[in-house]
């Protein structure tokens, strides 16, 4: 990250530069400050791709057009994929790249003897951004707390840091809740933690899920170990996991009949606007699927109950099969 951080401060931009890894959070913040360092709101010369449209073709035709009236024009492909596959079109490519072009890749995952991946360390930048250590994260907390005045004890830091974990997209979220309660205060307390870091684990829960049916894994596992770094016991996230998509299988079973979101929740004694989210993410799934995926939990409890397998083992193996 020193070496992101010399490179925007200083305007001494490579011709490459790949990003990946699980912290988002991290991902995000050098995309948009590379971004806005490079053009600085000026749309003519920025060019972004994501996913099917971060073809090689694609981003060498965006490569090729020099910028106008400016020193560079910057090109960000997110989650292209192209690091786990073959693009010899681009890898020939690049080259040749003008050295007016900038090109970002944002990933989450790579693998290092893929072609593009050492033709993009050869001339450029790579780096992982994972999770972050505990000492960093609490100087990153820190900085930002300074700037809004904001006194906190060890103590209250310490118990604030164990509910959210390290993803610093969660602490971040945490973060600002905390302080637009405590607006007005210099100083963060123990009851402020209490009263506004509580763990949303249904959220949580919920993506869990929404990963889990794009086959998703990593997401879904990442997801998973962000609730046991906020000390939820695996044996209850199964028993969640189970019940969500048993409620899934329900709710799937009765929009297939025609029924509408308000008598379902009514049928089920749900809160209206939880059964609605709950019935479009059934849609994602198959009844089988459901039905298959409820098997998988039904039994991954009966292990765990019998002891014959412990919690955590029993919940990462039902994310695993069913995010294959």
């Amino acid at each position: 990250m020193k070496t992101l951080n010399q490179d925007i401060q200083n305007r001494t931009f490579r011709p490459l530069y790949c990003l990946y890894g699980e912290e988002s959070y991290l991902l995000r913040s050098f995309k948009l400050r590379i971004k806005e360092a490079v053009v600085n709101g000026d749309s003519m010369n920025y060019h972004h791709f994501e996913g099917r449209n971060a073809t090689p073709r694609a981003i060498i035709d965006a490569a090729d057009t020099l910028p106008f009236f400016a020193d560079y024009r910057l090109i960000i492909a997110e989650n292209t994929g192209l690091f786990k596959k073959s693009a010899e079109e681009l890898v020939k490519y690049l080259p040749s790249m003008p050295e007016t072009t900038i090109l970002l890749f944002v990933e989450e995952d790579v693998n290092k003897n893929n072609r593009l991946y050492k033709a993009v360390a050869a001339r450029g930048y790579i780096t992982e951004l994972g999770r972050q250590t505990p000492a960093y994260i609490e100087k990153w907390v820190l900085s930002i707390l300074k700037k809004e005045q904001k006194q906190i004890t060890r103590d209250t830091m310490t118990r604030f840091l164990e509910l959210t974990g390290n993803n610093m997209e969660l602490i971040r979220s945490e973060l600002d809740k905390l302080l637009a309660y405590t607006w007005g205060r210099s100083v963060i307390n123990a009851e402020d933690i209490a009263q506004i870091c509580s763990v949303q684990i249904s959220d949580h829960i919920f993506d869990m899920i929404s990963a889990v049916s794009a086959k998703n894994r990593r997401r879904a596992l990442s997801l998973y170990h962000d609730l046991l770094l906020l000390k939820v016991d695996p044996s209850q996230i199964l028993a969640l996991i189970t019940r969500q998509f048993n409620q899934l299988l329900q709710i799937r079973q009765m929009s297939d009949q025609g029924m509408a979101s308000g008598e379902i929740a009514k049928t089920l004694k749900m809160n209206p606007y939880i059964a609605g989210k709950v019935r479009s993410q059934s849609r994602t799934f198959s009844v089988k699927e459901l039905t298959d995926a409820v098997t998988v939990c039904v039994d991954a409890e009966a292990s765990f109950k019998s002891g014959r397998l412990s919690g955590q083992i029993a919940a990462e193996m039902v994310l695993l099969q069913l995010s294959q």
